[in-house]
């Protein structure tokens, strides 16, 4: 039976897989996070490695607050980099399968057309520079790179969650309409996930940077209204520059992925922001 390990597994991406692992009984899949294996920590990493002998490791542990990135510098690049290291050695070690999730912050998001795998890496903040620091530190043959956007689930917090509570509240929220991109279901990403390495075990492990979100292009205004519309809130939704919200760090106004590469290369289809958005909304309305 194939062994799955998943770090960062109390997480939104490490919870859909908790979720998805009914669906797989020919898998065993170990999960982990802080309290079962700090990945800081390399002997630790390279002993649990040896102990349990995974096929695959699929990385959703991440350092993701973005504004508290700034002033906590040294946190944020010791889980996003550091520790993918210590993952990549141990992997590389003991002959594990590494599949990294990372961001469309390493991009400045200043495009005007979709970020392909190749285009130049220019991270502006402090997070952004981070995961790609541990980009660079993944071994080319050995792993692969799952850049994405948006994540949202109904596990954990994040943006979907955060509209209804606030439409629940107030008559009015203020949403910045200049920040473009895509969202991420992440029950979707780790279906995706979970078919890529199906796809490797049937044909041949195909390591590199792969970019994935939902299809489709929106910017938060209009994911917003989605939210209020789909969980009936009767809050309006009122757009505004960026400007008129300023944050410690400033968001990529631009962070839309192309993704033709990963449904080339794994045969993928991939599901539109709004379809997703319907199921996980199902979910957090029951």
């Amino acid at each position: 039976m194939d062994k799955i390990l998943i770090t960062g597994a109390n997480g939104q991406l490490g919870n859909e897989f908790r979720v998805l692992a009914s669906r797989h009984p020919e898998v065993e899949f170990i999960f982990t996070d802080v309290a079962e294996l700090d990945i800081c920590n390399a002997r630790a990493v390279s002993e649990f490695l040896s102990l349990h002998k995974p096929s695959f490791l699929v990385n959703c542990a991440a350092y993701t607050a973005v504004d508290k990135a700034e002033t906590d510098r040294d946190a944020a690049f010791r889980l996003n980099s550091d520790a993918v290291k210590y993952l990549n050695d141990g992997c590389l070690q003991h002959n594990v399968r590494l599949i990294h999730v990372s961001t469309d912050y390493v991009f400045d998001g200043k495009s005007y057309r979709p970020y392909n795998e190749t285009d130049a890496t220019r991270p502006a903040t402090v997070y952004g520079e981070s995961k790609l620091a541990g980009e660079r530190r993944l071994s080319t043959f050995n792993s692969i790179i799952i850049r994405t956007s948006w994540l949202y689930s109904s596990f954990g917090q994040n943006f979907v969650k955060t509209m209804m509570r606030i439409g629940a509240e107030r008559n009015l929220v203020r949403v910045v309409f200049d920040q473009v991109g895509t969202p991420t279901y992440a029950a979707d990403l780790a279906n995706a996930i979970m078919h890529m390495i199906d796809h490797s075990k049937a044909n041949k492990f195909t390591p590199g940077i792969f970019h994935y979100s939902n299809e489709g292009v929106t910017s938060w205004y209009d994911f917003a209204r989605q939210v209020m519309l789909l969980s009936g809130r009767t809050c309006r939704v009122e757009p505004i520059e960026s400007k008129e919200y300023p944050t410690p760090t400033a968001r990529p106004p631009y962070s839309v992925l192309n993704k033709q590469k990963i449904k080339q290369t794994f045969g993928l289809q991939i599901p539109h922001w709004e379809d997703s958005l319907k199921k996980c909304m199902e979910l957090l309305l029951k």
